[in-house]
């Protein structure tokens, strides 16, 4: 069973948020057969960092996408993501 390697940008509302908790919350927030692979951090600008999640899903689920994106944008403390990178894994 193949499957997709989703990378998103994921953007906090203010530097003050606490990445670990976030990432928690992240990963409790994925569907069953949907995982994260790793964590990144990247600098945006003024202490502002963006938190880079790797997600893998199943490629005949990838209408799961759009729930996962739901569910993260719903987490307290994000202000936006942005899907940059898909590829078969």
């Amino acid at each position: 069973m193949a499957k997709i390697l989703v990378s998103m940008k994921i953007f906090p509302e203010d530097v003050t948020i606490d990445f670990n908790q976030l990432k928690q919350k992240i990963e409790e927030s994925m569907p069953k057969d949907s995982k994260v692979m790793r964590f990144g951090e990247e600098p945006i600008a003024y202490g502002l960092k963006a938190l880079i999640a790797h997600i893998l899903i199943p490629e005949e689920k990838q209408e799961e996408l759009e729930k996962i994106e739901t569910n993260i944008r719903q987490i307290q403390g994000v202000s936006n993501i942005e899907t940059f990178m898909m590829q078969r894994w």
